[in-house]
Order: structure tokens, then sequence, then C-alpha cells
């Protein structure tokens, strides 16, 4: 499967917006710095996500944008979708040998592949992902902690060590 910068930039903006959830909208801007990705971009795949009804805008002062829909209701399918990125593995859509009854040889491999893909990302909903996301974030927080404390008591050792 080959998923252009669109749709990863879409997915990766929509787990921003949905990990801020509850804290009131989010501004684009805030989006665009914290992921690294071009203000204006943004601007364009919340236009089409809005139209989706997977986000609303808030307008004025304090504005941005809220999940639409509750955040396990949101796949990740549903977000490729909504910025017309198709999911489309066969790379012979539009070649005249694979119209009509002349298809490449591999066509219908392609085509299953475009399917179980499309499957197994109607499953994953924007829930998993925060949960996913939060778990990394624990886990490099303990890890941190853990290295904070081995790297405490090396510097205790040697200063002990000196005396």
């Amino acid at each position: 499967m080959r998923l252009t910068t669109k749709g990863r930039f879409a997915v990766t903006a929509m787990l921003d917006l949905a990990m801020r959830e509850g804290r009131g909208p989010v501004t684009l801007a805030g989006i665009s710095e914290r992921q690294n990705i071009s203000l204006s971009y943004l601007e364009q795949l919340f236009g089409k996500l809005r139209r989706a009804e997977l986000v609303d805008s808030v307008r004025g002062p304090g504005g941005g944008y809220t999940l639409a829909k509750e955040i396990q209701d949101i796949s990740v399918a549903d977000i490729i979708v909504a910025v017309d990125e198709p999911v489309d593995a066969t790379q012979c859509g539009g070649r005249e040998n694979c119209r009509g009854t002349q298809r490449c040889m591999t066509h219908d491999l392609w085509t299953n592949l475009n399917v179980t893909i499309f499957d197994y990302l109607s499953k994953v909903s924007l829930a998993s992902l925060v949960e996913q996301q939060h778990a990394q974030e624990e886990h490099a927080k303990e890890t941190s902690v853990v290295q904070d404390k081995r790297d405490g008591s090396h510097k205790h050792a040697a200063a002990g060590n000196a005396l």
C-alpha cells in the first residue's frame, strides 16, 4: 500500500486533536507547531475533515477544532477517505491494460490487498491510537525516571569514592 503524505498528515493531525479532546477547541496553529505540518496544508485537510463531519470548527477567540464524533467512532479509514486518499495498491488504476476484461495478471492480488488494508484501517479507531500514544508516553516517562535514578546513584557513588 502506498499511503501519501496527505493521508499520514491527516491521521497525525486527528490524533493530535484527539489527544487534546476535552480541553476545548484545538487550533490548527498548535497542531502545525507540534507536528511540524504546514498551517496552510492543515487548513486544506481540516476543510475536508469538516465536510466529512469528522471535526467541528469553533469560531472566534478561543476557537479551533473539536471532534464531531466520539473518539471510538472515528476510524483511520474514515480519516483517509475524508481527505480523498484512496487506498489503492494496484498501481494500475488508469492504465489501459487494467480496464474492462484486459486487466494486469496480478490485478486481483492487489485488489484483495486493498480490501484487506481498508478492512484493517476501518478497525483501528482514533481511541486506540490515543491509548497507544498514552502508553508510549508513560513508558518513556518510566524509562526516563529509571535512567535518572541510575545516573543519580552513579554520581553519588562517584562522589563517595572521591572522599
